[in-house]
Parts: structure tokens; C-alpha cells; sequence
């Protein structure tokens, strides 16, 4: 197994790494070959990229909505919760909707 030179400063210089024999790369290039998972870039993949910086700086997760929602702590029968939280995931959501029919259906009446 090849040794690198160990630098003493904490910055590499060129000095400090040797190249590849031919015989070395080509092994490299035939494991990477080989490998199903591995492929060499093309220009395509190239011209896709996109700096790092860049890509931080692009908003994450989830989009933010037309509407916010206000959080609250409300204090609710156990048998209501369970009912919505029986029906699955989104359960806090049709909570909110079912609400706000009934808010409509009330200013409705008015």
C-alpha cells in the first residue's frame, strides 16, 4: 500500500501528494467500471449541476401558505381527539376544516 507524504503545516501543498502509476489508475477506472452504482459524468450532467452556494440558497421544505394558521393550546374532550385521531394522518387538519365549516355555516346565519 502507497504512503502519502505527511504534511507538517495544516496546509497540503502539491509537494505533498504523488500521482498515480498508470497501472494504479487503470485498476481505479476498472473497479469503477465494474461498480453498477458508479458512472462516469457526462456533459449533461455537468451542465445540470449546480453550485453548492447556490443550491443553499434555495428555500427547503415545505412552501409557505396563502393563509397562517395561529397556534393555540386548547383543552378538548379525550373522545373528540380520539375520533379525529382514529382516522389517520391529517387528522389535526379535517380537525381545522370541520371547524371552519361550521364558523361558515355560523356567519352564515347572522
Amino acid at each position: 500500500m502507497q504512503r502519502l507524504d505527511v504534511m507538517s503545516s495544516k496546509t497540503a501543498s502539491k509537494e505533498g501528494f504523488r500521482r498515480n502509476t498508470g497501472a494504479k489508475e487503470a485498476r481505479i477506472k476498472a473497479g469503477i467500471k465494474a461498480d453498477p452504482d458508479a458512472r462516469e459524468l457526462t456533459a449533461k450532467d455537468f451542465a445540470e449541476m449546480v453550485p453548492f452556494a447556490e443550491m443553499m440558497k434555495r428555500r427547503r421544505g415545505r412552501p409557505k401558505a396563502a393563509r397562517h394558521k395561529v397556534p393555540v393550546t386548547v383543552r378538548l374532550e379525550p373522545h373528540v381527539v380520539e375520533f379525529f385521531r382514529r382516522s389517520g394522518p391529517g387528522w389535526q387538519t379535517r380537525m381545522n376544516d370541520t371547524l371552519a365549516r361550521y364558523v361558515a355555516r355560523h356567519r352564515q346565519d347572522r
